[in-house]
């Protein structure tokens, strides 16, 4: 089976042994795939791009509920005098 590396870097779990940190900053701040008998196993991901990957799936979380609640609206009617 076919697999699809997403990275432009990509390092072997032997490599990652030798030198853990010298593979982890090849990426140069992009994700570096680690390759098992030359199938991705996992990748790693500098601590800049997990935080923004974090706020990305925050971002797609608060828009879901946001759409949940614009297909149920409870609207209150008030006046402007109230505010």
């Amino acid at each position: 089976m076919a697999y699809q590396i997403l990275t432009s870097v990509a390092a072997s779990i032997t490599e990652l042994k030798k030198n853990p940190m010298g593979t982890a900053m090849e990426g140069e701040g992009q994700p570096v795939a680690i390759l098992n008998r030359n199938e991705p196993a996992f990748y790693i991901v500098p601590p800049a791009l997990f935080g923004y990957f974090q706020e990305l799936a925050e971002d797609a979380e608060l828009n879901r509920i946001a759409d949940e609640r614009m297909n149920n609206p409870e609207f209150i009617e008030i006046s402007i005098d109230d505010l």
